[in-house]
């Protein structure tokens, strides 16, 4: 297997295929996609994602055998193994529609492949996709009269965005899963080979094939499922003077629930939680179980209900109205170490406040301007009361409150003596993620608010 073709070069196919080329040299690795403006940024010296350590990955590969294009037919061609790795986003319209994962990618990748595929392949679902895709694809293949005989795998990825570079150089663990045949299992053994240059076998995990597409749903929904927990229980812990941060450690130490993702915070964001979780309620849904889709669906009601919960404390505390009163939003990525902002809880709580007709003046350090706004009017006209600020001193300058939506790392260390001096009294903050000291804040002269305190 010396050739690997990887369709779909955003925030999955990117870093992963960099890290297999790193790892196995001998290995010539393609990541082609459509779009053009991608994949030149993909060969520039600013790539179009930001992860710690992507630049120094690719670029100890790109042009010696990792390689980014726009030819797919001709990569397919010459691949041994297909990563496909186009986005599943959730279902807009029809059948399912909020719910279920929508395919069309997948699908037309599927048809090319079939189309232009004239040896045998190996190609790995990296999409996320739900429970028994394999299958279509693998009947999308046979329908095909000239398409060559292929096996299709299931890879799901467990990428934490802000540590994937760390994530798969380290891996908790890898999951493959294939059909339980001579072929499927020839196919499993050679894609754990790619993977075994750098991870332990031990760490390889191979199950069936759906198996494994339903692992990598159940496994965010419950990351989910704890957040949105602990943020259940700040709000109670708001009510009765608890500290969420001190019953989260107190539980946390308790070997069988463990201390991760169990900060509070004004919710949780990115590409896959709320779609994978969605996703699984439609599965639910399909297999009759409404019980168990009620249950899961829950788990983005609480986030949703976090989010708003947030806003409305602001706009209350602040003499329930902010019309025409300056709000810095600090943060607009859903979490820090990305510059990613899909479902990111800034789109809401800047949406909140805008409706409340506040002037609301955004900074963050990765994420620019143009993406600010499509993400909270779209095709829509903009509204005047939003600006966008090159720094985060400019942003709080003459604010009457702070809202701290991500946690980046220069928000723990800001001038707050500073900022506070240019605010109008009473000066506000509310720190959404729980990274600040209140009390310090307090004793320069800030009312201070965090989640679940």
């Amino acid at each position: 297997m010396s050739k690997i073709c990887c369709i779909g070069a955003g925030y999955v196919g990117g870093p992963t295929m960099a890290m297999i080329a790193c790892k196995a040299p001998d290995v010539r690795v393609t990541v082609v996609d459509l779009n053009e403006k991608r994949i030149a940024a993909w060969n520039s010296d600013k790539l179009p994602i930001y992860e710690p350590g992507l630049d120094d990955l690719v670029r100890e590969a790109r042009g010696r055998n990792l390689f980014f294009s726009t030819d797919v037919t001709g990569a397919i061609r010459e691949a041994d193994i297909i990563f496909v790795s186009v986005n599943t986003p959730t279902k807009m319209n029809g059948i399912g529609a909020g719910r279920a994962a929508d395919l069309r990618y997948v699908e037309s990748v599927a048809r090319t492949i079939a189309e232009v595929a004239t040896t045998p392949k190996i190609i790995v679902e990296k999409s996320t996709v739900p429970v028994r895709t394999a299958t279509t694809i693998q009947e999308i293949l046979e329908a095909h009269p000239s398409a060559a005989k292929c096996q299709v795998l299931s890879n799901p990825e467990f990428l934490a965005e802000g540590t994937a570079v760390a994530d798969l150089l380290n891996p908790d663990r890898v999951l493959i899963g294939g059909e339980r045949t001579p072929e499927g299992s020839a196919a499993i053994e050679a894609l754990a080979g790619i993977y075994a240059r750098w991870v332990p076998r031990e760490r390889i995990i191979t199950t069936n094939l759906w198996s494994s597409e339903l692992s990598k749903l159940v496994a965010n929904a419950f990351l989910a499922q704890r957040i949105s927990s602990i943020n259940a229980i700040s709000a109670l812990c708001e009510a009765t003077g608890a500290d969420v941060d001190e019953v989260a450690h107190a539980i946390g130490r308790d070997s069988r629930i463990g201390p991760k993702f169990l900060k509070a915070s004004v919710g949780f964001g990115g590409s896959c939680f709320q779609k994978d979780v969605l996703n699984l309620v439609y599965l639910c849904e399909h297999f009759g179980l409404p019980e168990v889709a009620d249950y899961w669906e829950s788990v983005i009601r609480m986030n949703d209900w976090q989010k708003g919960r947030f806003s409305s404390t602001l706009v209350k505390t602040l003499y329930n109205t902010v019309a025409d009163k300056r709000i810095a939003v600090l943060g607009f990525a859903f979490k820090k170490d990305t510059n990613d902002t899909r479902e990111s809880a800034a789109i809401q709580v800047c949406r909140d406040l805008l409706s409340e007709h506040a002037n609301v003046v955004v900074y963050d350090p990765k994420v620019g301007e143009e993406q600010i706004v499509a993400d909270l009017f779209g095709k829509e006209a903009r509204n005047p009361r939003l600006s966008v600020a090159r720094s985060a001193a400019e942003a709080c300058s003459g604010a009457h409150a702070i809202a701290v939506v991500t946690e980046w790392d220069e928000f723990r260390t800001l001038d707050y003596g500073s900022i506070f001096a240019t605010m109008p009294k009473p000066a506000f903050l509310f720190d959404g993620r729980n990274i600040l000291n209140l009390e310090k804040l307090r004793e320069i002269g800030f009312r201070a608010y965090g989640i679940g305190k």
